[in-house]
């Protein structure tokens, strides 16, 4: 199969930020992390709202298209999806949260607790309500709405107008037309940033708790030396994944990684405290369903706690600095499905999964904590979130085996993520690709190196919080092109659906001229029999 060749202005001007990036954490890191800190605190105390609003209104976007008159419109020529339903899901959910999940779902209520929302007392009943909550509103029906509606934007130009490249700009479709106008070249390069930014925190945040197991499991220290080691090793998987492509690779590997999750799942809710895990599931649901616009809307701007800063908003701008990866990455493995089965799938069976992972190991784990077990909430406080994590799983019966499959279910997850971010890199980078070609292997491994640069670097740089800046800032500037996508989208689908109604006006036109034609030539026959009569 042909290979397209290099857009040298989208490689090598990333190539050259992450550089500019990372040149200056490593050689000056205290000025360097104070100058981000600064801008990260000016755009979640000043502008966090918008992130709110925006993806309020996104949620509102899909709806109307999902039940709306365009809800049938399909991506490509065949109505037979590409994958089964089975592994379309799979691939979506490694590639779009899976890194972050596996970290956050066992440990994120302990930071909830400590400090909860709306005012609530630190480690009250109220409290740990919230904290058994917020977690399936994170990762919830916002976050993929996020995800959905840039998937929207790129699949439908790219299915419907025949574009010869898949990358982000497309997303723009209706304003540039053309993948090499400066708007459009633009939007790709903010894309590419923001994918390698949030990259970046999803393996600074997995690497450690990954080093964690590996010690819990072979009694290595743990420090910059096991760190780097799991680095490597997830390069080198992501590596091997990537280089087999789209669907022996990364596809295997999220197939594989889905049968491991429902295993520990199965396995948590059998031997854990059954009957608590569920109705403290089917409680938090009640809780989100009663407190979504709420919680939706929540500024937090008479206890100024940073509640929303720190969690609300930083999820929504982790969510949208992937949003173009995975918009990318559901347009390349959607063909032949409806807007509706996207929007549905993405939202109900995504918000689904997710939910699942803290209903069972976000209660387990809290559950642990609050009957005496083991006390979590105060080893994530005092030695961090990977040791939270050793010392829940390590209550569960055969725990070795368990700490065992976790590790391996971390580690693809990490690797899934990387590797559909440096195929969508790769692809992002290479000039006219056409529907069903790849871009060249050397290509995809080279970002699955590149892409481990900042991760490294923030690594040893040794400060959790310089993740979250690094996130914020490459994500703000995709809230404004949302807006843009948004718009063209609209716009496509408004000017097709007018020509859809000139084409069939036009042809019935045609039609009653035919039958005015063939009556009047009748209507002479008739005469003319009746006069010859």
């Amino acid at each position: 199969m042909p290979q397209a060749s290099i857009d040298q202005w989208r490689f090598f001007g990333t190539l050259a930020v992450i550089l500019f990036v990372c040149a200056p954490l490593a050689l000056s890191p205290e000025t360097a992390v104070q100058v981000l800190v600064d801008i990260k605190n000016f755009i979640s105390l000043e502008l966090g709202w918008v992130y709110l609003v925006g993806t309020l209104a996104a949620m509102g976007v899909l709806a109307w298209l999902a039940f709306g008159r365009y809800g049938s419109t399909v991506l490509g020529e065949s109505k037979t999806p590409e994958f089964s339903n089975i592994s379309w899901m799979a691939m979506l959910f490694c590639a779009g949260i899976g890194a972050g999940l596996v970290y956050w779902c066992m440990i994120e209520w302990a930071y909830y607790i400590q400090s909860p929302p709306f005012g609530a007392e630190p480690g009250s009943l109220e409290a740990q309500q919230w904290a058994s909550t917020y977690g399936l509103f994170h990762w919830g029906f916002s976050a993929w709405a996020i995800y959905c509606l840039p998937a929207l934007a790129i699949a439908y130009p790219y299915y419907k107008r025949k574009s010869p490249s898949l990358r982000f700009s497309l997303s723009i479709y209706s304003f540039t037309k053309d993948e090499t106008h400066p708007m459009a070249r633009f939007v790709d390069f903010l894309f590419m940033i923001a994918l390698v930014g949030g990259s970046a925190t999803s393996l600074g945040l997995s690497t450690p708790m990954i080093a964690a197991l590996i010690s819990r499991l072979t009694g290595a220290e743990t420090g910059i030396e096991l760190n780097m080691f799991v680095v490597v090793l997830t390069v080198v998987l992501f590596m091997t994944s990537v280089w087999f492509g789209l669907k022996k690779g990364i596809k295997m590997l999220s197939n594989v990684n889905l049968g491991i999750a429902v295993g520990i799942l199965i396995f948590v809710l059998a031997v854990g405290p059954t009957a608590d895990l569920i109705k403290g599931a089917v409680n938090s649901m009640g809780i989100m369903v009663d407190n979504f616009w709420r919680m939706s809307l929540y500024t937090d701007p008479y206890t100024d706690s940073g509640f929303v800063e720190s969690w609300t908003v930083f999820y929504w701008a982790w969510w949208i600095a992937y949003a173009p990866f995975v918009g990318l990455f559901v347009t390349r493995i959607s063909r032949g499905r409806t807007f509706r089965e996207v929007i549905v799938g993405m939202l109900g069976l995504g918000t689904l999964g997710a939910g699942v992972f803290f209903m069972i190991m976000g209660n387990y784990a809290q559950w642990v904590d609050t009957t005496g077990v083991a006390p979590i909430a105060e080893i994530v406080n005092t030695d961090g979130g990977p040791a939270g994590i050793v010392a829940t799983l390590d209550t569960l019966p055969y725990a070795g085996i368990v700490i065992l499959l976790f590790c391996i279910l971390s580690l693809i997850f990490a690797a899934t993520t990387y590797d559909s971010a440096s195929y969508i890199l790769a692809a992002g980078a290479t000039m006219h690709l056409p529907e069903g070609v790849e871009p060249a292997r050397w290509h995809r491994v080279f970002w699955a190196v590149a892409i481990a640069i900042m991760p490294v670097t923030l690594i040893f740089e040794g400060n959790p919080d310089i993740l979250t800046t690094v996130l914020l800032l490459v994500a703000f500037p995709l809230v404004f092109v949302g807006i843009a996508m948004t718009m063209s989208l609209l716009r496509l689908l408004k000017e097709d659906d007018l020509a859809a109604q000139a084409a069939l006006a036009a042809a019935q036109g045609v039609d009653a001229r035919e039958a005015a034609t063939n009556f009047e030539d009748d209507k002479k026959q008739s005469q003319l029999a009746t006069a010859e009569g």
